[in-house]
């Protein structure tokens, strides 16, 4: 909390949080902190985004309790579930406005025109992934950027060399440049490489 502006909150993915716990980041973070969210595999695994209303129903019920702290609102999907507009627009429009979200595609069909187009239209940003199972173009579909780091073998382990920190600070200065806000994560946590690169990111910024 001391270094960083922001994280994200993994372990909605797995299990919703009670309030007591979403009441403790809220209150014990500086102001300008910032909680991005990870829908519930429920929602994405489970569901695979079909008839989700209840699902989303009781996630934006814990996850407003954040208040202004709470930021983008992640969903992966699972590395099985292939490109499908139609289930995507007709989850789009479950999603209440007011929030900024992202998708993680975990399978390469997905980045196709007809999706970056849709998810444009919706200013909903394609997660910006370098995941083993599919790693994303880097492109940009929304008013607002957000990355996951997975690490260079993208399989969470492993450190990012000079070269591709300068090279992703370069892009993040340049968006912000073209004013969009930028949200950064690193997931490659075997070994604990993610604090450390998300720091020499930040130095080389």
């Amino acid at each position: 909390i001391t270094r960083f502006r922001t994280t994200e909150l993994n372990n909605p993915f797995y299990r919703l949080p009670t309030e007591a716990a979403v009441e403790c980041w809220r209150d014990t973070t500086p102001d300008n902190f910032v909680f991005a969210w990870k829908a519930s595999r429920y929602i994405t695994h489970m569901l695979k985004l079909k008839n989700a209303e209840n699902g989303l129903q009781g996630m934006f019920e814990r996850a407003e309790i954040l208040g202004p702290k709470l930021g983008p609102i992640l969903f992966q999907l699972p590395p099985s579930l292939k490109a499908d507009r139609e289930r995507l627009a007709n989850f789009l429009a479950l999603l209440p406005p007011g929030h900024r979200y992202t998708f993680e595609f975990r399978h390469s069909s997905w980045y196709e025109a007809p999706i970056l187009e849709l998810l444009r239209e919706h200013d909903i940003s394609m997660c910006l992934s370098d995941h083993a199972a599919a790693p994303s173009p880097w492109e940009v579909t929304a008013s607002f950027v957000y990355i996951r780091g997975h690490g260079p073998s993208g399989r969470y382990w492993g450190s990012y060399s000079d070269d591709a920190l300068r090279k992703w600070a370069d892009d993040i200065a340049r968006w912000r440049e073209e004013g969009r806000a930028v949200y950064c994560y690193f997931d490659n946590d075997i070994k604990s490489a993610a604090p450390e690169d998300a720091r020499r990111l930040l130095d080389v910024m």
